[in-house]
């Protein structure tokens, strides 16, 4: 490989496996904002090393070992804990002497409770939601500082000085590194959801960068939601956001087309929808039901996926019904997104100047004053109802806003189908 190749190849290491590195290591050390500083260590090594080595065969037990050493050498500078001291170097005294398959597949088996012990903590009630938030992205979603902004429509200094005051808070605490454990454990759990469902909706349309998704990141907020769901098997929430999860990360082979080009939701290919994650979808939306009492957000959301996942066509879905589990979701998490969302579909299910009246409602709303997806959605329903002119405004401006490659062409194609009137995209993903 060459140099470049080598620091690709170490680039999408990282990305993958820095949240199971910062967990592990934090396990150890018993500081979040130190177990990031001893894994960015490591990673430091491998771009040393690596270049004129090659990459090793498991680069993610590499990794956590070279990290590990450091923790052990840092520890033991420190002269705390000596008994532990020598617990940790034979415990990893027996890893290293393993094959690097077995070394892969032990650190796979701590990796649940590593990664929950990691959001639990990172979720700690001494924080506030915002915190709690931006900081589970930042070391289990591996989101950099401008992806976290973006997510919560903020300045981006705005989420740093989180993010640093959370590591200091929780440092001068000393917050214990573990998955709490009766009512304590419901009272964090809604924090959680909310930053395992941030971390899913990064994946599934990404703020930033040339790709449509990444199918990676959906696939971690998707494990930490299955282990969630058999760590509170009576909490409805969890289900509800399992069931979301499931049903839309379905659609994953549907939304990219031949060339990674993206593919709406309304011109998708409904049988390259995954069947057996549908069913997962709608089992955990079912045991959501069962448990009774009225359905949480997270619910409410996989409900109106729901609805698109049993249409067989895009012309049988119920979009009556979407419109009457949005009026629902308006009421129980108010949001201007959800609003959004509601008018396209109040659009879809009684016409485009009903839609379009929600959607001019919300030009004034100062959190969504730089979302692309609000002249967006007012674009498509201008086009519908004939004022092309407008709609190409709406779509330039949208691109203008839009930080991600794939969709910012899109708008483009969108935008230059207003001047051909019958061709212009229909919303949704």
């Amino acid at each position: 490989m060459t140099a470049s190749e080598t620091h690709r190849a170490i680039e999408a290491v990282w990305r993958i496996e820095s949240p199971r590195l910062i967990a592990g290591v934090a396990r150890m050390v018993r500081d979040v904002g130190l177990a990031e500083d001893l894994a960015q260590d490591a990673l430091v090594v491998a771009l040393e090393r690596w270049p004129e080595s090659g990459v090793p065969e498991h680069p993610g037990a590499w990794l956590m070992a070279t990290a590990k050493h450091r923790a052990i050498d840092l520890l033991r500078r420190r002269r705390r804990l000596e008994h532990r001291h020598e617990e940790l170097a034979r415990d990893l005294g027996v890893q290293l002497a393993m094959g690097s398959a077995d070394l892969d597949a032990a650190l796979d088996d701590e990796i649940g409770d590593d990664l929950l012990g990691l959001i639990f903590t990172c979720c700690h009630p001494l924080l506030s939601t915002e915190a709690r938030i931006a900081l589970t992205l930042r070391l289990l979603g591996g989101l950099t500082t401008p992806e976290i902004a973006r997510a919560f429509l903020v300045p981006e200094a705005t989420v740093a000085q989180r993010i640093v005051r959370a590591k200091r808070t929780l440092a001068a605490a000393r917050v214990p590194f573990e998955v709490p454990r009766g009512d304590e454990l419901a009272a964090r759990l809604s924090s959680v959801l909310e930053v395992v469902y941030l971390i899913f909706n990064e994946g599934y349309s990404p703020t930033a960068g040339d790709d449509w998704m990444r199918p990676a990141l959906c696939e971690d907020a998707l494990r930490l939601g299955r282990v969630l769901a058999g760590l509170a098997p009576r909490q409805p929430d969890v289900h509800g956001l399992v069931a979301l999860m499931e049903i839309q990360a379905s659609r994953t082979r549907a939304r990219i087309g031949p060339a990674g080009e993206p593919v709406l939701l309304l011109e998708q290919e409904r049988a390259r929808w995954d069947p057996l994650l549908i069913r997962r979808g709608l089992a955990a939306l079912e045991r959501a039901q069962e448990l009774g009492g009225a359905l949480g957000p997270y619910a409410l959301q996989a409900s109106i996926a729901a609805c698109h996942a049993r249409a067989r066509t895009a012309a049988e879905t119920d979009w009556r019904q979407i419109a009457a589990l949005y009026d629902t979701l308006a009421q129980l998490a108010p949001s201007p997104v959800v609003q959004l969302n509601r008018a396209v579909a109040l659009a879809m299910a009684f016409g485009p100047e009903v839609g379009l009246e929600l959607a001019d409602t919300l030009a004034a709303e100062p959190s969504l004053e730089r979302y692309h997806l609000l002249p967006s959605v007012r674009a498509d329903l201008l086009a519908k109802l004939g004022r092309f002119d407008e709609a190409r405004a709406e779509l330039e401006r949208a691109t203008a806003l839009t930080r991600n490659a794939r969709e910012r062409e899109l708008l483009r194609q969108r935008a230059a189908a207003c001047l051909r009137p019958g061709r212009m995209e229909r919303p949704g993903a």
